[in-house]
């Protein structure tokens, strides 16, 4: 519930995504990575290198389709505001 300023916007009726992705990244992502480093961890010991190995690099190909969606979405913030923004000249 301390988090609740974060995920609430200031203004009425509108949503703070910014908050929601932080909130994203500083709480739940570390707690899944923790969790899949267990899950290798554990699987390493079993002597079962090969799936762990299969794993971690599914994982890390997530993450980086992840950080691409992100570099997309920065990078289409930029188009839309170079396409859409109106000079005002006097």
């Amino acid at each position: 519930m301390r988090d609740a300023p974060y995920l609430l916007a200031v203004r009425a009726n509108e949503i703070n995504t910014d908050g929601i992705i932080l909130f994203f990244l500083n709480r739940i992502a570390p707690i899944l990575l923790a969790i899949l480093g267990v899950i290798f961890i554990a699987r390493a010991n079993k002597g079962e290198v090969s799936r762990v190995l299969t794993s971690s690099t599914i994982a890390i190909i997530g993450i980086a389709f992840i950080a691409g969606a992100g570099l997309l979405i920065l990078f289409g913030e930029g188009l839309v505001d170079i396409l859409f923004t109106s000079e005002e000249t006097d």
